[in-house]
């Protein structure tokens, strides 16, 4: 026992993570010991996330004359989905990933015993998620991964699936949201949100794991409260929100750049949670 700021005798449960694998509040640190050992424990298995996807240049804007920019992939993390399979995919094991990107969430919910069915637009991707699944997992225990459109793909599904969970395609990086303007993105998002959570069964959960991303003039466009209000338009609830504080890596090479223009650097996403009526 120890105590807080004010004087006051500090409380822990220990068995809240033997419970709920990491205690169930509203932020999520990727920093801690019990997290990393967590996340080391699931890329011992195999997962290559970043083959088949597109790297990003960042600038570290250093006092050096040296080269000062570095190739980054974003890689969703395991150990994040372990977490909200087992905290929202509670009454079922279907699980529909309408943006599919690399292979991790496919590979874990399987792993895990749940049945994963995701969407992704490039052909590459997808080869390279099935074969790191066949590496992985057993023959007769395979994400089913699909190449298309998710606007196009999702009008022929007519089963029903107890977690809708994904991380929408923008760039996280101070980049544009896709190749198209954003009000046409957000046309089709809202149309995949809404078609993927009419797949949703009632009383059934859907997450997106989203960041903030700045416009060509480096103002936020707010995709976080517009992801919100997609989700409401269709008949959704706003049932819970995360914060996912990662790592500081290379947010630190890109902080003397940012504040010149006095950006932060941002070292958080927002787990935004879903319940259908």
């Amino acid at each position: 026992m120890g105590l807080d700021l004010f004087g006051a005798e500090i409380i822990t449960n220990p068995l809240l993570r033997d419970r709920f694998i990491e205690p169930p509040f509203s932020i999520l640190d990727t920093k801690s010991g019990n997290w990393q050992r967590r996340k080391k424990e699931w890329m011992r298995i195999g997962m290559k996330s970043e083959v088949g996807r597109d790297s990003v240049v960042i600038n570290m804007d250093t006092k050096s004359k040296k080269n000062n920019s570095a190739k980054y992939i974003s890689i969703f993390d395991p150990a994040l989905c372990e977490v909200l399979y087992n905290w929202f995919c509670i009454d079922g094991k279907e699980i529909l990933d309408p943006f599919a990107g690399g292979s991790v969430r496919g590979i874990v919910a399987n792993y895990l015993g749940f049945k994963y069915t995701g969407i992704d637009i490039r052909q590459e991707q997808i080869d390279s998620n099935i074969e790191q699944g066949l590496e992985i997992l057993n023959n007769d225990n395979q994400p089913e991964w699909i190449v298309g459109d998710s606007n196009k793909v999702l009008d022929g599904f007519n089963k029903e699936y107890d977690f809708v969970f994904s991380c929408p395609p923008y760039s996280g990086l101070d980049g544009d949201v896709s190749n198209m303007p954003y009000i046409e993105f957000m046309k089709a998002y809202e149309q995949i949100i809404a078609k993927s959570c009419n797949l949703l069964k009632s009383g059934g959960y859907a997450c997106f794991v989203v960041g903030e991303v700045r416009d060509k003039k480096g103002n936020y466009i707010g995709f976080v409260p517009d992801t919100i209000t997609a989700f409401k338009k269709c008949g959704m609830n706003y049932y819970n929100e995360g914060i996912l504080l990662n790592a500081i890596a290379s947010a630190s090479m890109r902080a003397n750049g940012n504040m010149k223009s006095q950006k932060l650097v941002k070292v958080h996403q927002n787990i935004l949670i879903f319940k259908k009526p």
